[in-house]
């Protein structure tokens, strides 16, 4: 299995994101984490993610005679590379899509559900905006938006910390005008 197709599926993605950080967990902790999720399901996704070198073992033990596993996320192979996203089709970018909104979706729920939501003070934010952009524009937003976030990417769990899911998603909504027209 690729890295595509490893990563875009809606519950290997929440695997990933719960194990950002440097976390180490056992499947029994992701079931807990993602508890929508039936076990068996966590378990399979798991053992794909191990085989596929995302996840790797941080450390084996014997408990009441079964082998635990803490996994930990290899952060070089949690990613699709730009070699990758160049070659994808239409179907794939509609497909991981489509994973992303799942995965949106399925976690934006567990959170409700808590019992402790309160949107309004964990400043849950959920807005879309559409802006006209030229394409130097549109970069430098690209741009500013990944000086914002990529600093943050490598925050590790601690007692002051919340894990928050950002999603930025980015696409015209209008075709382009005609080029030639511009000239």
């Amino acid at each position: 299995m690729d890295a595509f197709e490893l990563l875009a599926h809606p519950v290997r993605l929440r695997v990933v994101h719960a194990m950002c950080g440097g976390r180490e967990m056992t499947t029994a902790e992701l079931c807990e984490r993602i508890r929508d999720v039936s076990k068996a399901t966590v378990y399979r996704h798991v053992d794909l993610l191990a085989a596929g070198g995302v996840l790797e073992v941080a450390l084996e033990r014997r408990v009441r005679g079964a082998v635990e596993r803490r996994y930990r996320l290899r952060r070089d192979r949690a990613g699709i590379n730009t070699e990758t996203i160049d070659s994808l089709s239409l179907d794939d970018h509609r497909s991981a899509f489509a994973a992303a909104l799942a995965v949106l979706a399925a976690e934006f729920t567990a959170y409700l559900d808590r019992g402790t939501a309160d949107p309004v003070a964990d400043l849950v934010g959920y807005r879309q905006h559409a802006v006209w952009l030229s394409s130097g524009e549109l970069s430098g937003m690209i741009e500013g938006m990944r000086q914002a976030i990529v600093p943050h990417l490598a925050n590790e769990p601690s007692p002051d910390r919340t894990q928050y899911l950002i999603s930025p998603i980015l696409f015209p909504v209008e075709a382009p005008p005609d080029r030639d027209r511009r000239r």
